[in-house]
């Protein structure tokens, strides 16, 4: 039995349907019981928990063989990250009681900085976990191709994609999220001891400049990119609700200035399946 955190999102579904795929048992935890009547259809158990409950949490990955851990995502955290520490701990406590026979914990690209940015977010998850007497592999992926879904409506109506990614010739690793989990459900199956890192890109990076090529030949109309200037950001994101942003430019700071980087030589990364077109054609062909 695989109980997999996340189960309603891109990965964790692609997480689950992987391993159901794959002839295995899952158990899939919610937050939500309205949305459970979809995975048991699908021939899934279903444990409701919500993060911030250990005790819950201990009993939905109670007699797993193993346990996929998709953190709650906050894109504008408090200073000091005050809720992700909360649910870190309560996902800590119940692995601690559960002692599941291994974990994958959805980690990210540049976990090992110590400059503060949205990301630290995992780099705390990943340090609280490691303390722990399971075997545990940290699955740190690239910046997810899908978030080139928010340049779908300018590139259609305008043909421009505005970069926060610069300068935009500058390739950075990328990855479809339907490789994160692909690969998180492999990583579950495997047998290992101790804690592991496995990072995980595309097998080609990519610059705004390539994704506006991308976004041209899938729309068969010509897209170009711009780069949005770095002291229009923090007006920008205020403007859109954000109360901490500054969380978020340290991040785009890091990719912008390499040292939001993997730690591994290329010779030891993980290659996804997908590229940039597959995944940009499915955006386009969800909105049309």
């Amino acid at each position: 039995m695989y109980a997999i955190t996340g189960v309603t999102g891109k990965v964790g579904s692609e997480v689950a349907k992987t391993l159901l795929n794959n002839h295995q048992q899952v158990r899939a935890v919610l937050r939500d019981q309205s949305k459970a009547n979809r995975w048991s259809a699908l021939g899934c158990e279903v444990a409701i928990a919500s993060m911030e409950d250990s005790a819950a949490l201990s009993a939905a990955f109670a007699d797993a063989e193993g346990v996929f851990i998709l953190p709650p995502p906050d894109f504008d955290p408090e200073d000091g990250f005050p809720e992700a520490k909360r649910a870190i701990e309560s996902i800590r406590l119940a692995l601690d009681r559960a002692r599941p026979q291994r974990v994958v914990c959805l980690s990210t690209i540049g976990a090992q900085s110590e400059r503060d940015n949205l990301l630290s977010q995992r780099t705390l998850m990943e340090q609280a976990l490691a303390s722990l007497s399971v075997p545990i592999t940290f699955l740190r992926p690239a910046w997810f191709m899908e978030n080139f879904a928010w340049d779908v409506a300018s590139a259609k109506r305008d043909g421009v994609i505005a970069s926060f990614l610069q300068p935009i010739e500058r390739a950075i690793p990328m990855i479809a999220t339907a490789d994160v989990g692909r690969v998180a459900a492999e990583l579950l199956q495997e047998s290992w001891t101790g804690n592991r890192i496995v990072e995980l890109e595309a097998s080609t990076r990519v610059a705004p400049i390539d994704a506006a090529t991308v976004f041209s030949n899938v729309l068969g109309r010509p897209v170009r990119a711009e780069a949005i200037p770095r002291d229009t950001w923090e007006p920008m994101f205020r403007s859109q609700g954000m109360q901490h942003p500054m969380h978020r430019i340290r991040m785009l700071d890091g990719f912008n200035e390499g040292w939001i980087r993997f730690e591994s030589d290329d010779a030891n990364i993980r290659k996804g399946a997908l590229s940039l077109e597959d995944v940009l054609r499915e955006l386009v062909r969800h909105t049309d």
